[in-house]
């Protein structure tokens, strides 16, 4: 999530950029270790050959969350430490010289395993060691590539490539002469910094304020920087991966395994939680998300905001203590966001308290048996994989499992878990980047889903053969989502797309997150032809009936004349009120040739015949 960039942004000595360029005319271009050593007299000069280390504390806003981070740098060698606190996520990232690492309070420390993140774990310790100033330190090839311009200033982009590493743009602006701002991929997703508020600490010039935007404005990320420190001691011992902790976590006595009930509604997984010995709570379980509790869940729990979150828009409360099944988790911290209305409209349900997930993942292995709805939660001392499955390897995004796949020849890292209520969802990015939707025809636009920014919208098709791994998935449901629609449809911008319900429900999945690994057995429904909803219509819950969002053109719901802003009262003969959102969408998934009764408030009965849209 935050950790690698906070890993770039804090370390407060490089900066950002903008995309915005013109190509720099003339026959031969300007020599980059010039320009580079301009920048270097321009901020500091001789001054920046005596720091060896570096030592920085700065807060954070990010995505409505506040937080706080200190971090320690050998300058000399590359190797770093970060502590972070935002929201309710705490831990530590790091880069010992040789590889990268990471640590929160539900796993404890691991290698990094992302492979883009152990990229930008190099080009992090290439700038730390101020490599781009003396060459000696890093290898990288170094090149002029054009000049630019952004808010009124022209700059001289240089583009240095670590060995280990990939490319990255340092922009110098052309009169300061300092390098203002920084361009690198992160995956799919150009991460633009831009630092601003340069102070001198040490005869040298630092950013005091960073700000790091994505395609997503909704991404962006405000560090300050609270205070700074030159050549501090720094043991070698400070930058080592982290020794192995106690569990917070107990399961009951004797029990190698428990087994809790799943409630499978819609593509989405409900379990149900005990929070400081007061509930039952029903909770949507979500893999890849941070625990979230209801405001008015925490009130009722008496559950006080910690002070570490006082300032962002979103509250951090601790229990004392989360029971699921009988297992013990100590003092779990929860997001309060206010879910209701959303929860309500999208998933037609009043009762759940929050949302739970890979803060049970994190802790121990985990086995979703979609056929007998049951969690299966696996002490870890003694869990070994029994079946025959393939073990696939798992990679982290912050905390969101991914998974290397390819959809028909095309490769690519998706996310994978229980948050994503359909089959495969690809990025935008991805499918433009393998002409997808000329391969695909995917000429049909459907609703796929909903965010609290709005319906997901994107093409509709059906994939020849997904591959997780080496486990084919023949002939899944493919939404091609559209441009601008990739974080709504709860894909990150770095990913190629979105492996959910429709393809794990043919499996009896064990996420052991610890080994990095995922079990695909194959479950009953693996043999199943998969489907999309027939009646090409998105409906919504509302005080009065069920509100239709989206009508498919030329679709069924379309040829029988319903229309978006209409508002169905019944179905099949029941009535709102006696029928669940959950229980109309599965109607709509009847066999094709069945015929949808959908009572209309103004209009009367529409008979809607269903048929595969694909």
């Amino acid at each position: 999530m935050f950790l690698r960039r906070l890993h770039i942004a804090a370390m407060a000595v490089v900066v950002a950029a903008s995309p915005v360029a013109a190509q720099l005319g003339g026959p031969a271009p300007p020599n980059p270790r010039v320009i580079l050593q301009q920048s270097k007299d321009a901020s500091g000069g001789k001054a920046w050959d005596a720091l060896r280390s570096q030592h920085s504390t700065v807060t954070i806003q990010a995505a409505g969350l506040a937080g706080t981070a200190e971090r320690w740098s050998d300058i000399t060698t590359g190797q770093s430490r970060l502590d972070f606190s935002i929201g309710p996520l705490k831990g530590a990232a790091g880069y010992d010289g040789k590889s990268a690492w990471t640590e929160d309070e539900a796993s404890g420390a691991r290698a990094e395993t992302d492979a883009t993140a152990r990229e930008l774990a190099v080009n992090a310790a290439f700038r730390d060691r101020l490599a781009f100033w003396y060459p000696e330190r890093g290898a990288a090839l170094v090149s002029y590539k054009e000049r630019a311009s952004a808010d009124g200033a022209d700059f001289d982009v240089i583009r240095v490539t670590p060995e280990g590493g990939r490319p990255f743009e340092l922009w110098i602006n052309v009169d300061t002469k300092l390098i203002e701002r920084l361009v690198e991929r992160e995956a799919r997703a150009l991460r633009t910094e831009l630092y601003m508020d340069l102070r001198d600490v040490q005869g040298v010039k630092i950013p005091f304020r960073v700000r790091a935007s994505r395609e997503d404005p909704r991404e962006d990320e405000l560090f300050v920087v609270e205070t700074m420190a030159f050549n501090q001691p720094l043991p070698p011992a400070r930058f080592a991966r982290p020794a192995s902790r106690q569990p917070d976590f107990t399961f009951p006595p004797g029990r190698a395994a428990v087994t809790v009930p799943l409630e499978i509604q819609d593509g989405h997984l409900f379990v149900r939680v005990r929070i400081d010995g007061k509930g039952p709570f029903r909770m949507l379980l979500d893999s890849g998300s941070i625990n979230v509790l209801l405001p008015d869940i925490a009130r009722t729990l008496q559950l006080l905001p910690d002070v570490a979150s006082a300032g962002s828009d979103v509250n951090v409360v601790r229990a004392k203590r989360l029971d699921i099944g009988g297992v013990l988790i100590a003092k779990p911290a929860f997001a309060t966001i206010d879910l209701k209305a959303f929860l309500q409209r999208v998933e037609g349900v009043d009762d759940v308290a929050g949302v739970i997930g890979t803060e049970i993942f994190k802790r121990m292995p985990v086995t979703i048996d979609y056929d007998r709805a049951q969690l299966v939660l696996h002490r870890p001392a003694t869990f070994k994989y029994a079946g025959k499955a393939t073990a696939v390897p798992l990679s982290f995004r912050g905390t969101m499992p991914r998974v290397r796949a390819r959809v028909d020849g095309a490769d690519g890292v998706f996310d994978i878990g229980t948050g994503a209520r359909g089959s495969l969802t690809l990025a935008a990015p991805f499918v433009e980047a393998n002409d997808l939707a000329a391969k695909y025809r995917a000429t049909q636009t459907v609703v796929a889903g909903s965010s609290v920014s709005g319906p997901v919208r994107g093409g509709l098709a059906r994939a020849g053969e997904l591959d997780v791994g080496g486990v084919p998935v023949r002939q899944p449901v493919v939404v091609l989502a559209a441009p601008g629609t990739g974080a709504a449809a709860n894909v990150d911008a770095s990913s190629a797309g979105s492996i959910g319900y429709g393809v794990l429900r043919r499996f009896k999945p064990t996420f052991d997150y610890a080994r990095g690994v995922v079990y695909l057995d194959a479950g009953a429904a693996n043999a199943e032809v998969d489907s999309f909803e027939r009646a090409g219509l998105w409906l919504e819950r509302t005080a009065t009936g069920l509100v239709v969002v989206d009508v498919v053109a030329d679709g069924p719901a379309a040829a029988a004349g319903l229309k978006p802003g209409d508002v169905v009262t019944a179905v099949n003969g029941k009535a709102f009120g006696t029928i669940s959102l959950a229980a109309a969408r599965a109607a709509q998934r009847a066999p094709a040739g069945s015929t949808l009764r959908l009572q209309v408030d103004a209009g009367g009965e529409r008979a809607v015949i269903l048929r595969d849209l694909i």
